[in-house]
């Protein structure tokens, strides 16, 4: 059984010519990587403790982002995650990080934290 389409937002509309709008399916396009302007930040708010460094300002899809996170993840060997579009890694690897993504081309600037 095919489950029906919702619209955000759009409860009933009395016009007849009225076409509903979806969510747009490709997302957000990605900026080049000269483009982007990056913040790398350290934070302890709301983790127990512990440090972990945000990666902030990525403009793109998801799926960019996704992978950006999981190539500096790996290039640090620690974990972290995507979330609310920005990189969370576990540990203090801001200084790494910057430099990790300087050399991809990225424009990166270390903020306070």
């Amino acid at each position: 059984m095919k489950k029906k389409q919702r619209y955000q937002g759009v409860v009933y509309s009395t016009d007849e010519n009225f076409a509903y709008q979806g969510a747009d399916a490709d997302g957000a396009q990605t900026l080049p990587v000269q483009q982007q302007n990056l913040r790398v930040m350290l934070d302890r708010k709301m983790r127990g403790g512990k440090t972990v460094t945000l990666v902030k300002g990525f403009v793109g899809s998801a799926e960019d982002l996704e992978a950006l996170g999981k190539r500096l993840k790996q290039r640090c060997g620690v974990g972290g995650s995507t979330k609310d579009g920005e990189i969370i890694i576990q540990g203090d690897f801001k200084q790494r990080v910057v430099q990790l993504l300087a050399d991809e081309g990225y424009r990166v600037k270390p903020a306070g934290g």
